[in-house]
């Protein structure tokens, strides 16, 4: 697949080639979504939103071949603005459902949770604050390098490199394990 000449071709509105692109890479886009949405319903719609996004702002991505760390980078802020529009909405249904209390075998399986490691890894994570949590998933869930999470967190690359390794610092010290070693 040739990603530069499908970006040439979406910039001249062919919402196939945007499709193209997005269906190369949807599982990578779900699993980045699932980490900051934490369920496949929300994630899912962070997902559209980053898709109608891409096709309305496709013009203004400068360079063809950064067509994938853009779009990522526009997932995670759908995803952090949807976030915020949760916490401004109490909504009494929900506050209902996070009263009761769900048998785990009730509970949806769903492929990027079911999986012990990954719950042992959010029990971890609930010691580090949320930019070094965002910091440490970003670069150990999503193998993404230190460029690509300053961009897609509009902070120096500096800052990203310091908040991973604050953030394993601080796993190491809690747990006294070998963490990102």
């Amino acid at each position: 697949m040739n990603v530069v000449r499908l970006v040439k071709k979406a910039k001249k509105g062919s919402k196939e080639a945007l499709l193209q692109l997005i269906m190369a890479e949807k599982d990578v886009y779900y699993r980045l979504a699932l980490t900051y949405m934490e369920n496949p319903h929300d994630a899912m719609d962070a997902m559209e939103e980053m898709i109608v996004k891409l096709y309305e702002r496709i013009d203004q991505l400068k360079k063809e071949e950064a067509f994938y760390s853009w779009s990522k980078t526009i997932l995670v802020n759908s995803c952090k603005s949807m976030l915020r529009k949760q916490k401004r909405l109490v909504l009494i249904d929900d506050w209902h459902k996070s009263n009761e209390k769900q048998p785990c075998y009730e509970q949806k399986s769903d492929p990027y949770l079911s999986s012990d490691q990954q719950m042992d890894m959010k029990e971890l994570l609930i010691h580090l604050n949320e930019k070094q949590k965002e910091a440490i998933q970003l670069k150990y869930f999503h193998d993404l390098d230190y460029q690509t999470i300053a961009d897609m967190t509009t902070v120096p690359i500096g800052t990203v490199k310091s908040r991973i390794f604050q953030g394993l610092k601080k796993l190491r010290d809690h747990y006294g394990g070998d963490f990102g070693g």
